[in-house]
């Protein structure tokens, strides 16, 4: 996978196709000018530079994703982690839950998570 982080646009356009794949061409020009008011060339801009960063792959007018939406999901939370909280976690859990609470069901689902990944 390129090591470059997807636009909101992109990733909203690579979605499209994660949930549709194998997706003709023609009914995803439809998809995007319905969910984004995109015109076709628009459309076709945005899958040519994709195909470009390997992220995207259309054949015969079939369009499907190079990167699994796991990869994508992996490589942004990751990049998120370092450049933001210096590759702390604990920071970034500690960010992102200022001000809520977890119910204790989801804490528990925490903790399960956290004890299938330690050393």
């Amino acid at each position: 996978m390129q090591k470059y982080k997807l636009t909101e646009s992109e990733y909203r356009f690579v979605k499209i196709i994660w949930d549709n794949q194998p997706m003709p061409s023609s009914q995803l020009v439809e998809v995007c000018k319905e969910k984004f008011d995109w015109k076709k060339s628009t459309t076709y801009t945005m899958l040519k530079r994709l195909c470009e960063k390997d992220v995207l792959k259309n054949e015969n007018a079939a369009v499907t994703a190079l990167v699994t939406r796991s990869e994508e999901e992996k490589y942004q939370s990751s990049h998120i982690v370092n450049e933001t909280f210096d590759g702390s976690l604990p920071n970034f859990i500690a960010a992102f839950m200022q001000g809520k609470k977890l119910t204790g069901e989801e804490a528990e689902k925490l903790k399960q998570l956290i004890d299938s990944y330690k050393e």
